[in-house]
């Protein structure tokens, strides 16, 4: 990859307009010389759409939402930036021949497809959607280097991981150690957590997030997605993925060597610095990001994750055990879980038992195909839904 540093390389971004997607706009704005914006995709918010498409020009943009199409194009068609709306609009456009990278910054399920069509366009991808390896892990790997694609995580832990890895291309992997803030909620028993508020989750003490993202982190369900999306990006048994809780968000993931030796990435909590290595690889871009002081930070700690009140982390090496479908039962079920408690319909602890419920009623599929999975993701949803 690194002839791409023989010309600016043109990025897509799918869900420019999320804590990701934004994030990576900065970066991209620090970094001219080095990037330009060829495609913007949004959901829902139109507004931060065509703010962004004036200020990055990009050849073009979607929104999948189909009723605002006519208000994007309106504000964008005298830019000369082509409009799009809809899921097979932005299926289509993530294959245009100028792209050179893709960064999937969609929340949940809706990456899985674009990803899938993106590799088959032979783009390599900047993965901050981590539920794309968690549905379809096997698919995804296969897809990948059958195209001879990259998939360069986004993801702090696993960008701390790939980054302890460069260079150590002969040394096998003992194991790797992924950190956990813990969340909001670290510490606290389940009758303490039976009547907290969405307020509360959405708290979280070292990093902004979307709210789906946060709510995951504050029930560890986040590091259970974590865990399966490690198991496909660097080829592990899940018996070689440990998980601490770091409370100080510094020491970003480890990897212990069959010598013993432990490497670590750290810095300060900053997505914009995962979000850059994946897009400048193998380069390290200068940047005035803020530094890291080892005297503000007196004191690393680690504990034990508390799998007993946090299910959910329990709940994800249960599913990457089994295999198959598994990962998609629980992905599914954990997306409607995570929607119902932040419309109030359902408290925090009754999201555990929601996903073990699917999990233990869906329908295993040992060797799933792209279609099983598909399937399976709507009736995991219609269960969920009918359960609560």
């Amino acid at each position: 990859m690194s002839s791409f540093f023989e010309k600016k390389r043109n990025i897509a971004i799918l869900g420019s307009t999320g804590s990701i997607g934004t994030q990576a706009l900065e970066v991209i704005a620090e970094q001219q010389e080095h990037f330009e914006v060829s495609l913007l995709t949004a959901r829902r918010n139109a507004d931060l759409l065509i703010q962004q498409a004036i200020a990055f020009k990009p050849n073009t943009v979607v929104i999948t939402e189909e009723s605002l199409y006519d208000k994007v194009f309106d504000a964008l068609d005298p830019h000369g930036i082509k409009v799009y709306a809809g899921n097979s609009a932005l299926n289509s456009v993530v294959q245009m021949n100028e792209i050179d990278i893709v960064l999937t910054a969609l929340v949940g399920y809706s990456g899985v497809i674009p990803t899938i069509k993106a590799i088959e366009a032979k783009k390599h991808i900047a993965l901050a959607n981590k539920e794309t390896l968690v549905v379809a892990g096997e698919i995804i790997t296969k897809l990948a280097e059958e195209n001879g694609v990259s998939i360069l995580p986004v993801d702090s832990e696993h960008s701390a991981i790939f980054q302890c890895l460069v260079g150590e291309e002969y040394n096998p992997i003992e194991r790797i150690i992924l950190t956990a803030s813990g969340g909001p909620f670290r510490g606290k028993k389940a009758e303490e957590l039976a009547n907290v508020t969405k307020a509360q989750a959405l708290k979280h003490p070292n990093w902004d997030m979307g709210a789906k993202v946060t709510i995951d982190s504050a029930s560890l369900m986040n590091k259970g997605l974590e865990v399966i999306e490690a198991k496909w990006l660097f080829d592990l048994h899940t018996d070689q993925i440990d998980v601490v809780v770091h409370p100080q968000s510094i020491i970003h993931s480890m990897v212990e060597f069959e010598d013993s030796s432990i490497k670590a990435q750290l810095g300060l909590p900053d997505m914009r610095v995962p979000i850059q290595y994946a897009l400048g690889f193998p380069k390290r871009m200068k940047n005035k990001f803020p530094r890291f002081n080892f005297m503000d930070y007196p004191n690393l700690t680690f504990e034990q994750p508390d799998t007993k009140t946090f299910r959910n982390l329990q709940l994800a090496y249960a599913a990457i055990e089994k295999g198959g479908n598994m990962p998609c039962i629980l992905n599914a079920a954990n997306e409607i879980a995570v929607q119902a408690f932040l419309e109030d319909r359902i408290g925090f602890l009754n999201m555990s038992d929601l996903i073990e419920k699917c999990m233990q009623s869906g329908e295993f599929i040992a060797q799933p195909s792209l279609e099983d999975l598909i399937n399976t993701d709507k009736v995991i949803r219609n269960l969920a839904s009918e359960l609560i």
